[in-house]
């Protein structure tokens, strides 16, 4: 009798690819990477009062008694974590292909938020039309301010982090993590905030919450550097230290 199919053989069939520990830590820090970039992009736009000031202060002629920053920052901790982390590991390769992938996603989230748009508002939808491009309109714009203010940011972060790191021959992880973030923040910040907002708000109102956001990011930057002790530790544990001392001594050489 003819099989239709070719013969079962006794040939053992080859495993699927296992990944290694590294890349699997490669992928989850990538994952947590992107998740928490675009959920700063889309929440960039809601604008919220971190606390009340004791005194008016007057920033290019405009007064203000509390301080506001947008619920973007909530998140964007999170990318300072990981992007330092990834420096340390993976080196300028690994972080820069984050990056470029980052900034992939960026625009694959734009485009999705103008076909969302786009669509026609169903009857029922407990969201209206106008509500929903108030906000995701207002978050399209940050996101194009974004593509241009988040490479040029990472791209100093990680320039800044690597040039800290051969300054301290490799010791200081709390100062190349917060010295690059220090560094490459500001710009970002006012970059974004000005596509996003010109027009809208003034320029006084623009520079006092790029303040505002890189006080608040300048405070955090100083909070996480035992995070990112912590999760050096768990990786290193997780890799075992031969592993861990291996890759950080490529991450060194690249």
């Amino acid at each position: 009798m003819a099989y239709p199919y070719p013969e079962p053989t006794s040939t053992p069939m080859k495993p699927a690819h296992q990944l290694t520990r590294p890349q699997k830590l490669f992928v989850v820090l990538t994952a947590i990477f992107l998740t928490a970039l675009v959920v700063a992009e889309a929440t960039a736009s809601k604008f919220f009062t971190a606390f009340s000031l004791p005194f008016t202060i007057r920033i290019l002629g405009v007064e203000f008694n509390e301080v506001v920053m947008t619920a973007g920052v909530i998140a964007f901790p999170i990318t300072f974590i990981i992007t330092d982390l990834l420096n340390e590991y993976f080196g300028k390769p690994g972080i820069r292909f984050v990056t470029w992938i980052g900034m992939c996603m960026i625009i694959f989230e734009f485009g999705l938020l103008q076909v969302a748009m786009g669509v026609p508002t169903a009857s029922i939808s407990p969201v209206p039309d106008e509500a929903f491009n108030t906000v995701f309109g207002a978050s399209g714009r940050i996101i194009i301010g974004s593509l241009t203010a988040y490479g040029i940011g990472q791209l100093a972060d990680i320039s800044l982090f690597h040039w800290l790191r051969g300054l301290t021959k490799g010791r200081h992880l709390w100062l190349r993590a917060t010295g690059s973030t220090f560094g490459s923040q500001f710009i970002d910040t006012f970059i974004v905030l000005t596509v996003a907002f010109f027009g809208q708000l003034s320029l006084g109102e623009i520079v006092a919450i790029t303040l505002f956001n890189y006080s608040y990011k300048f405070v955090i930057a100083i909070v996480i550097t035992p995070v990112i002790y912590g999760a050096h530790y768990v990786m290193d544990r997780y890799l075992g230290d031969e592993e861990a001392h291996a890759l950080i001594q490529a991450a060194e050489a690249r």
